[in-house]
């Protein structure tokens, strides 16, 4: 009948989702034998791929696919449900929780908007300058808080200086210009967020990733982190910055423009107030504690870090610290709303990313999923050809891989896909698995070439002052550069900070 509303509409994404999908999840779980006394790996290889359509097509949320280990893994005899219920929540998602928890409340009482125009106000409107201005403040918010969030709180500012700068100079100029501020703003945004461990998602997710799969492993914590993702995130910054400025810079002089100023935007936040402040010294001493619990050892230097001064060090974690600064927030009250109101409060529950967190679970459970059933291992047993091949050759082939991956995929969800099987190649190939684990996880936030690359990349694209070829173009030799800067600085660096030899497998890596 006309203007009858159908229950399921046949489009490509449906069938493959909804039926092709399913009938190859009985086939491979039913009719192939990977091996015959394992039927686990069949089981787990069918419900991986079942995982990995349903997450590429999002024929229905990301966060409702991460649900499927909690029945599947039970009923196919993986794990049982107690176990894999747990994997759902660790000291990770804590990490995460707290840090959120804070950047929140920086949005709140709007401090990252004012630490951004404070950034611009610095830096000036020249256009070298304030291209500089604008990557470093989006790469700053974005090291502590939603890569997202802090596009989406950017582009107004972009949109507005663009505006006024299309006032004082020639239109087809400052177009141009702008392409290139634009593009600076989304791809600072993935650049900053490698640097911690809260600053975009695969970055936990290695952290528990490697956890799981070997449980022997020492802890990735956030100084040690920070020491090795930050100089890639420089040079990074330091390379696109350039690029972009002399792709995209004006044909024609121009001089600061006086006209165009941050100050009337900054004045208009007007003066820092208790709560700002409060949230402001709040979030520094989190970064301090972060980057200072478990001191640093490089050679034969070595600084303490202050979670030593506890009786049980080991207790402690980057997740206790997230808590601990951010439950501070709920106990302070606010003087715009005296008796009535604290710095924050539980409406801020609502405000949460649980889908995320739940997509974080998800990995989790699958990465012990893998773990359990054999399934990383039995990957890495037909990957052994690999073996023997240089070690640089097998970083830039995975770094290489990630990024053009995620390039169509959500980075996290690739992530956690991906990090598992690594793990059991590394065993397979005798490598210290950071040697792989590593450059993957950087790799799976070095996107810049399509708008469904990133959050950042889409809100950017939806400004519509940019085209898909200019963005793809200017992208792809920022993700070959990208590939190389991570290949080097794992190998020649990441070794030094995490003291392994790329030749030597560690015993933790061998023993289940």
């Amino acid at each position: 009948m006309p203007g009858k509303k159908t229950l399921f509409r046949f489009t490509a994404k449906n069938i493959t989702g909804f039926i092709i999908t399913p009938v190859l999840f009985i086939f491979v779980a039913f009719f192939i034998q990977l091996e015959p006394d394992k039927p686990q790996l069949n089981y787990m290889l069918a419900i991986t791929l079942l995982m990995a359509v349903w997450w590429l097509t999002d024929v229905i949320p990301l966060s409702i696919t991460a649900l499927l280990p909690v029945a599947l893994f039970p009923l196919f005899g993986i794990m049982n449900g107690k176990a894999v219920s747990a994997t759902y929540f660790n000291w990770v998602i804590f990490l995460f929780i707290g840090g959120f928890l804070v950047a929140l409340a920086m949005e709140k009482w709007n401090l990252h908007k004012r630490i951004a125009l404070r950034i611009l106000l610095i830096t000036g409107t020249g256009p070298l300058r304030l291209l500089f201005g604008f990557m470093f403040a989006t790469a700053f918010l974005s090291m502590w808080i939603s890569n997202t969030a802090t596009v989406m709180m950017m582009l107004p500012i972009v949109l507005s200086i663009i505006s006024n700068l299309e006032e004082h100079a020639d239109k087809k100029d400052i177009s141009r210009f702008s392409v290139g501020i634009l593009l600076g703003v989304a791809y600072g945004a993935s650049i900053g967020g490698i640097s911690t461990l809260v600053g975009t998602p695969p970055n936990p997710i290695f952290v528990q990733v490697l956890d799981i799969m070997f449980p022997k492993a020492p802890v990735i914590n956030f100084s040690e982190w920070f020491l090795y993702a930050f100089p890639i995130s420089v040079i990074m910054f330091l390379f696109v910055w350039l690029f972009l400025y002399f792709s995209f810079r004006p044909s024609t002089s121009w001089k600061t423009l006086k006209e165009v100023s941050f100050r009337k935007q900054y004045e208009a936040l007007g003066k820092a107030g208790f709560e700002e402040k409060v949230v402001f010294v709040d979030f520094v001493i989190l970064a301090v504690l972060w980057l200072t619990r478990s001191g640093i050892k490089l050679g034969d230097t070595a600084i303490p870090g202050w979670g030593s001064l506890f009786s049980n060090p080991s207790y402690i974690n980057d997740g206790t610290v997230a808590i601990a600064m951010s439950l501070i927030l709920f106990l302070i009250p606010s003087k715009k709303k005296k008796g009535k109101q604290m710095i924050l409060d539980g409406k801020v529950i609502t405000k949460l990313p649980w889908g995320i967190l739940l997509l974080f679970g998800g990995g989790f459970a699958l990465a012990s999923g893998f773990k359990e059933s054999g399934l990383s291992e039995w990957f890495g047993e037909q990957m052994s050809a690999f073996a023997g091949q240089p070690h640089l050759l097998m970083i830039i082939i995975v770094a290489l891989g990630m990024t053009f991956l995620t390039e169509v995929t959500s980075n996290t969800a690739t992530t956690q896909l991906i990090l598992p099987i690594l793990a059991g190649l590394s065993v397979s190939l005798h490598v210290n698995p950071l040697l792989l684990m590593l450059p993957a996880t950087i790799s799976a936030s070095m996107a810049f070439m399509l708008p469904v690359a990133t959050p950042p990349n889409a809100i950017i694209f939806g400004s519509k002052r940019i085209q898909i070829s200019t963005m793809a173009k200017t992208g792809f030799i920022i993700n070959i550069f990208g590939a190389i800067i991570i290949t080097l600085l794992t190998y020649y660096w990441g070794t030094t900070v995490f003291h392994f030899s790329p030749e030597v497998i560690p015993d933790w890596a061998l023993t289940k």
